[in-house]
């Protein structure tokens, strides 16, 4: 069994519920995105972005042989955020030292309601992602693992298309026209999504920290704009897109990089809510198991923790918890390394 294989089958028993250990993996620097430039924006061949994505593949094939840890490559369609406001109409802003980004389409509920939902297949923004997986998958050979591009639930589309100086303000004046958006947005991805499956059935679901998830599994959403809303307000805006999704895709999964505990209870109201991304907030990670713990609770997908927390979380968390721990991107291996070896002693000392 090759370390690729073996890794499969151990992720694949941690979803299942049926692996002794956390994964431990290790995701090395990759080339970013502003230094090639977004694919989805330019007018120029998408075979121009397949070295691109090949050698951000064969670094993760190098450490994996280095290190051997628990990765498996993904070779990755990387986009910025505003895919999908920018298939809406939005405008696109390029920051010099950043990722591209959406400018707000919509400043009222006027503008809102004018928004159509595009074509897919009329669509380059979106449809250059499938003519890059193809591409790669020509490259790399069709047992090569893709991954996605930027996924975000509907509601977080509307939250770029919409000015949020007047969407939270209209998200209690004129719910109905908030909705009307977001469900727009909602049918764009979940269309997306669908045809995703279609066309790529083999490829990782998890957009965000990025490493493989079987691809059998539901879509893998960002879900950040809940930070700015009360829990009463993703019951009503949010949880229902997330649900409709999860029995449209047998699950679902879920980035989120706001400060967010507030919903935590809501999050837990989501059906088949399998895998679950958080960043660092003002409490660290911790608050996660007062939430989500045992055989039932999502997989913690957590990228790039101290030594200290991962030992906090793994030996505090209650028997069943499961865990995938990512390290991102150093650029002295040996601090890879000793990160890997250190989480290695902590992961025999989960409870069983």
């Amino acid at each position: 069994m090759t370390n690729i294989e073996r890794n499969k089958q151990l992720i694949a028993q941690i979803f299942a519920g049926k692996a002794d250990r956390p994964a431990i993996l290790y995701r090395p620097l990759m080339v970013p995105l502003r230094e090639v430039g977004d694919f989805t924006l330019s007018g120029e061949p998408v075979k121009k972005w397949v070295p691109w994505v090949v050698e951000n593949y064969r670094r993760q094939v190098e450490s994996l042989e280095r290190h051997g840890d628990d990765s498996v490559p993904v070779a990755k369609l990387a986009t910025g955020t505003q895919i999908f406001a920018n298939a809406f109409g939005c405008d696109v802003h390029y920051p010099p030292d950043s990722n591209p980004c959406a400018m707000p389409l919509a400043h009222d509920s006027a503008d809102a309601e004018k928004v159509e939902v595009p074509d897919i297949w009329k669509t380059p923004c979106l449809y250059r992602v499938f003519e890059l997986g193809h591409a790669v998958l020509r490259e790399l050979g069709p047992e090569a693992a893709l991954g996605p591009c930027d996924l975000q639930t509907g509601f977080d589309i509307a939250g770029l298309i919409w000015d949020k100086n007047d969407l939270f303000c209209a998200m209690a004046l004129e719910p109905e026209a908030v909705r009307c958006l977001a469900d727009k947005c909602a049918l764009l991805l979940k269309t997306f999504l669908g045809e995703l499956r279609r066309e790529f059935p083999t490829m990782s679901p998890c957009h965000y920290p990025g490493h493989w998830v079987p691809p059998e599994l539901g879509p893998w959403v960002s879900c950040d704009e809940v930070g700015s809303m009360s829990p009463e307000m993703f019951e009503e805006f949010c949880l229902p897109e997330l649900n409709d999704l999860s029995e449209a895709f047998g699950g679902v999964a879920m980035h989120c990089c706001a400060d967010a505990e507030h919903q935590f209870p809501g999050f837990n109201r989501v059906e088949n809510f399998y895998a679950f991304n958080r960043v660092q907030s003002k409490r660290g990670y911790l608050p996660l198991l007062d939430h989500f713990t045992g055989p039932d609770a999502p997989v913690h997908c957590l990228g790039t923790l101290p030594v200290e927390t991962v030992e906090a979380l793994v030996t505090g968390a209650p028997a069943g918890t499961r865990f995938v721990l990512q390290h991102m991107g150093d650029k002295d291996d040996a601090v890879a390394a000793e990160w890997l070896a250190r989480c290695r002693e902590i992961a025999e000392m989960v409870p069983q």
